[in-house]
């Protein structure tokens, strides 16, 4: 992809992903990868980013003998995807200006 991923705009895809659902950081990444490229490594500095700013929680279940970590939306990450909703519709709105296909 031709294009650069930031800091937000992964935080919006992140926070969109779990608004659908909580989940563990390795699903996470997996879905993420459908439509970008993003490593573990990239992933989990992101969720700390977001759990820090409180827009994500987490909590621990047993799997296979082991814990695994899972991330949840809190009500201000719902409203943190909200402001990045309008963002990205207005910023999407106004490369198609430039970038629009032309008829």
């Amino acid at each position: 992809m031709a294009f650069q991923i930031t800091a937000s705009l992964l935080d919006a895809c992140v926070l969109s992903m779990l608004a659908r659902g909580d989940t563990y950081g390795y699903e996470i990444t997996q879905n993420l990868r459908d439509s970008l490229q993003v490593s573990e490594s990239t992933l989990y500095p992101v969720l700390r980013r977001l759990q820090n700013s409180e827009f994500l929680e987490t909590y621990d279940k047993p799997h296979m003998g082991r814990n695994r970590r899972y991330y949840g939306i809190t009500e201000s990450g719902k409203a943190q995807l909200e402001d990045f909703y309008k963002d990205w519709q207005e910023f999407r709105d106004r490369l198609d200006g430039y970038l629009g296909r032309v008829a």
